[in-house]
């Protein structure tokens, strides 16, 4: 692989923080995550930051490549554009599943994948049309999770090396992440760090958390706490990663702890060389030759240089025939039973987590449960911020979310949480509440405002279809 170009010391860019983002002394670039902007409209603190020579990264949470189905070419296409109009090096995902299609539903979470031959083999196909319809390279972030899926066959490192060698695509390792797994799985982040292909990295995640009851929360809610610090210590005595980022979602400190997380991030990355023999130096290539060299200079940012025309392509450099190749004759085909296996644990699993069936055969059911209750929590702050509304005709955050609560155990999250927001509103109608008739009738108006007419359903549009060749 080429080398990555320098990147630095960056933050998560995000609205609450914008202004304190601009302020920070000595910030090398900023990760937004990608759902949460519009191409077309781009927020006027980003536009500055990229004006002043900021680079962007945009870092998507909603394309599910570890899920069953193939990736949703509009998803696709939605984050190739973000990536062209902020001039990304590069876009970020995970390796995670978030949704299912058979049922139909949405964890609002990034949930893991099984470490299985099957789960890689449909992990790295869905990988592969990612890259043929990105217009630059992609990495792939390692997931927090609360708990370990049954019959796992491969290691966190054996899966993640696989998937370089199969694929070409570059990891994003966050050091918080492999702490969560280490509390919540039992497993070890130096044996990860050993095992995997460290000149695959794109760059590194650093984040806060908290411990619950033995669980292990990554909230990015929290300060980073030492032990985070010094798993990015071991990370840098085996590479010199181009760059570090530190995440922070809610709950944001002042604008002086912010800079001094940076600081310690920025210590620990400077303190000393790489361990000898391991230092895969960032941005040491020829001038232009890695992701990274300048707003829209990129792979697969100029002329003739689309996704499928060769060199420069989203995939980035080919890789050698590994498991699962054949040489000479490119990746093999997913066997359809291979997906469908996938698509029928995924199912089970998710519909545990957000319906309420059994939770199926050889998972922790205490750990499930707490993965349940953190899933509807989120989907309550997450639709309070979104509609910050609600809570207040609701009488209140306390009201709103025993609401809510009531409301998500019978009522799985199926689209995006814009329309659950809306589906919670009208289940609270249909039920006649809320019980004030003025905090109804200010629900009501709200609902309307924001639903408008509904499309006739299907059976209506058939209907009058048959009535006008009757006419």
């Amino acid at each position: 692989m080429k080398p990555m170009a320098h990147l630095g010391v960056g933050i998560g860019w995000r609205p609450e923080i914008a202004d304190a983002v601009e302020r920070l002394s000595g910030l090398d670039w900023v990760e937004v995550v990608a759902e949460n902007v519009c191409p077309g409209h781009l927020p006027e603190s980003l536009l500055r930051l990229r004006e002043r020579g900021t680079r962007v990264v945009p870092h998507g949470v909603s394309l599910g490549l570890g899920g069953a189905d193939r990736p949703d070419p509009a998803k696709l296409a939605a984050l190739g554009e973000r990536a062209v109009a902020l001039g990304a090096p590069l876009v970020t995902e995970h390796i995670a599943f978030v949704r299912t299609s058979s049922p139909v539903l949405e964890a609002g979470h990034l949930l893991p994948v099984p470490r299985t031959r099957d789960a890689l083999d449909v992990l790295c196909e869905n990988v592969r049309i990612a890259q043929d319809a990105l217009p630059v390279p992609l990495a792939l972030e390692n997931i927090a999770a609360l708990f370990s899926w049954p019959g796992e066959e491969l290691t966190e490192g054996q899966f993640l090396t696989e998937l370089v060698e199969r694929t070409g695509v570059r990891l994003l390792i966050d050091v918080a992440n492999l702490h969560t797994n280490r509390v919540n799985r039992g497993e070890d982040p130096a044996a990860v760090l050993d095992a995997i292909p460290l000149e695959a990295l794109a760059y590194v995640h650093v984040a806060g958390g908290i411990e619950r009851n033995g669980v292990w929360h990554d909230t990015h809610a929290h300060p980073v706490p030492p032990v985070v610090l010094d798993l990015l210590a071991e990370l840098r005595s085996r590479v010199e990663p181009a760059g570090v980022l530190l995440e922070r979602d809610d709950d944001f400190p002042p604008e002086a702890e912010l800079a001094g997380e940076l600081a310690a991030i920025r210590a620990v990355v400077t303190a000393g060389p790489a361990a000898p023999g391991k230092t895969v130096t960032a941005g040491s290539g020829p001038a232009g030759t890695g992701p990274g060299t300048g707003p829209g200079t990129g792979p697969g940012t100029g002329p003739g240089t689309g996704p499928g025309t060769g060199p420069g392509t989203g995939r980035g450099d080919e890789p050698s025939a590994g498991p699962g190749t054949e040489a000479g004759t490119g990746p093999r085909p997913v066997e359809e039973s291979a997906r469908t296996r996938v698509a029928l644990g995924q199912a089970a699993l998710l519909s545990a987590l957000v319906a309420g069936t059994p939770v199926p055969e050889g998972f922790d059911r205490r750990r499930i449960r707490v993965q349940a209750r953190a899933l509807a929590a989120k989907r309550a702050d997450v639709v309070a911020k979104l509609a910050p509304e609600l809570p207040v005709i609701l009488g209140g955050p306390d009201p709103y979310r025993e609401a809510f609560l009531s409301y998500a155990k019978g009522r799985p999250m199926t689209s995006g949480y814009r329309r659950d927001a809306l589906d919670f509103a009208e289940d609270l109608l249909i039920r006649d509440l809320p019980a004030d008739p003025a905090a109804r009738r200010r629900l009501t108006a709200w609902w309307r405002d924001r639903a408008g007419a509904r499309p006739p359903r299907r059976i209506v549009r058939w209907a009058r279809t048959l009535a006008g060749r009757a006419a």
